[in-house]
């Protein structure tokens, strides 16, 4: 199996002042050392303990969150169970102090359970952490900073519909990253079931079974790798896939979505879901002639869709926006609730 070429790397670049290249880039880029100076960094890089201690400040009212425990013999890989009818880890509602402490206690047991934190809205949780440590975003629109934290844990390679920069803060993290193309080759398990909201592959990327998996290989012959360290920062562009492999006892990750699309524009996921439900199981020809449409009307439209049409009487073959944006979604909540 091919090894996975190295993701791009950029250097020198300012926090405050990201280059639009890099934040409309189509393919992955690693930006060394972005946020190296944020204090979280500075107290990570000298000790585990110290990144832990400097994370206790901003969690005064010590709310719980949702930590995804897994036993010590699934190896950290977050999953599902032998057959996909349920989860391999279960959710623990508990304070914030609670996991940090169980983290810094049991950094060195090697039968620690897996420990995982995932997506946890920054301001709400750690109110005052992103003043004390900077990126400017403010071009982007809707942008979403969470946290992550746990210990020595995988998640299984997804794609996230926003651009992502992803920023580690404390311990190391490998990201193994696939082009949108490769979905086929990734063997993505359910759509309407999954572990966080996503669907995953379903390929262990420890012990990919090529028996089972065979198009794998194929995948990894497109597959790109980043090792990043306390400071680092991975920007992942939109759909793309991406496994990641915290890989120390104790690991921090900030990260930030963005759409670059208005707010008004519903997630594409609905629009697919509703296909499998009215277009998957027609005759073939029919779904060729549906097919046809939404290439006419959705991927490819141009003048033959609508300059036959006066412009005023376009409708929703013309621009979209948050007006006809909220009558299209009240139509179709009527016909879906007729």
């Amino acid at each position: 199996m091919l090894e996975a070429a190295p993701v791009e790397e950029l250097r020198g670049l300012d926090p405050q002042a990201l280059p639009e290249a890099v934040l409309r880039s189509t393919r992955p880029l690693l930006l060394r050392d972005l946020v190296a100076d944020w204090p979280m960094v500075q107290a990570s890089r000298r000790s585990a303990a110290e990144s832990i201690d400097y994370l206790r400040r901003f969690d005064p009212r010590q709310a719980p969150v949702v930590a995804q425990v897994a036993p010590p013999e699934m190896g950290g890989r977050f999953f599902y169970n032998e057959d996909l009818t349920g989860f391999n880890f279960a959710p623990q509602r508990v304070p914030l102090a609670a996991v940090l402490d169980t983290l810094g206690k049991r950094a060195d047991d090697a039968d620690a359970p897996a420990i995982y934190v995932g997506s946890t809205t920054l301001d709400t949780y750690l109110p005052g952490f992103r003043q004390e440590n900077p990126l400017n975003l403010d071009d982007r629109q809707q942008v979403l900073a969470s946290i992550w934290i746990g210990n020595r844990t995988r998640v299984a390679a997804h794609q996230d519909l926003p651009d992502n920069l992803a920023c580690v803060v404390a311990g190391r993290r490998r990201f193994t990253l696939f082009p949108p193309g490769q979905l086929a080759n990734l063997y993505i398990g359910p759509l309407d079931f999954t572990p966080a909201g996503q669907a995953i592959s379903l390929v262990d990327f420890h012990q990919p079974d090529l028996a089972r998996f065979p198009r794998f290989a194929e995948a990894m012959g497109h597959a790109q790798v980043a090792e990043l360290a306390p400071g680092d920062a991975l920007f992942i562009p939109s759909m793309w896939w991406h496994h990641i492999e915290a890989l120390e006892a104790f690991n921090v990750l900030v990260n930030y979505w963005w759409r670059d699309v208005p707010a008004y524009m519903d997630t594409p996921m609905n629009a697919l879901m509703l296909a499998l439900m009215s277009i998957r199981e027609l005759p073939p020809e029919q779904r060729r002639t549906w097919q046809e449409i939404f290439r006419h009307y959705v991927f490819e439209p141009g003048e033959a869709t609508v300059g036959h049409i006066p412009e005023a009487a376009r409708r929703v073959l013309g621009p979209i926006d948050e007006n006809r944006a909220r009558d299209l979604r009240a139509r179709l909540l009527q016909r879906l609730n007729r």
